[in-house]
């Protein structure tokens, strides 16, 4: 698709009139008439609000002209897994389990690699073959490359090495001692937990990345824990295998 067919496509699936589209990001009709027409397309910061408008990358709006990878973990990127900045305008150069709300969330290649090689083996690699591959990868990234430039001086590090003390400290009968949190999106582990009177509840909001991880229960059996933790919160629920049947443990506001 051109970028006057993705916007056109963008206005009318959200019920906009060229006026209307034109009144929201600051230019008059006939400049809409003109992208849709094909004789002009947007300016950058033009294409910067209509990004955050319809919730696309720029890089979709151009007709998507370039194929997106995570400059962390290489990733190929589509709209809904881009990361994003400070101001919830989204980073074209990462994915939000690397980048999320402005914050780098690997200090680590190794870490970085270990979380990345059980989804590769799923996909029919052998470990070796992925550890091999992202090891020769991840260096030609951007990311790494300017590490030193892009890194926080471990401040990140020491707010996750902050929550394990927390999550530990609570001593939840049956789940073993926490040693790593990993960037998790909230639409993949937003669970629904029954809650006295019959209802059920989420405690997740699906476009915010948090940190977490899964543990199995000290006791065996088929359940495992399930840890989720931001700024705001912690949570600990129980599942069985592909999150069936969870079930809310805690949520302490911290």
């Amino acid at each position: 698709m051109t970028t006057k067919d993705v916007l056109y496509e963008l206005r009318t699936k959200n019920g906009l009139s060229q006026d209307d589209l034109a009144e929201k990001v600051f230019v008059t009709r006939q400049a809409v008439s003109r992208w849709e027409t094909g004789d002009t397309v947007p300016n950058t910061e033009t294409l910067k609000l209509l990004s955050g408008l319809f919730n696309v990358s720029i890089n979709t709006l151009l007709g998507s002209p370039q194929k997106l990878i995570c400059q962390c973990c290489g990733m190929p990127l589509e709209d809904e897994m881009i990361g994003r900045n400070n101001d919830g305008s989204m980073n074209e150069d990462y994915c939000k389990w690397c980048y999320a709300d402005g914050t780098y969330t690997y200090s680590d290649m190794d870490t970085l690699i270990d979380v990345c090689v059980p989804h590769m083996t799923a996909q029919g690699f052998t470990e070796e073959q992925a550890r091999a591959y992202m090891k020769d990868m991840l260096p030609k990234l951007d990311y790494w490359k300017r590490y030193s430039d892009l890194s926080d001086n471990g401040e990140f590090e020491a707010f996750k090495q902050q929550l394990i003390g927390e999550i530990n400290d609570l001593h939840i009968e049956g789940m073993p001692k926490l040693t790593s949190l990993n960037a998790l999106v909230g639409k993949f582990v937003n669970l629904e937990y029954p809650i006295p009177g019959g209802r059920k509840i989420k405690f997740l909001d699906d476009n915010v990345t948090y940190l977490g991880n899964q543990l199995e229960c000290e006791f065996g059996g088929d359940r495992c824990f399930g840890v989720i933790a931001c700024m705001d919160f912690i949570l600990i629920c129980t599942y069985e295998a592909e999150a069936a049947n969870p079930e809310l443990v805690m949520y302490k506001k911290r």
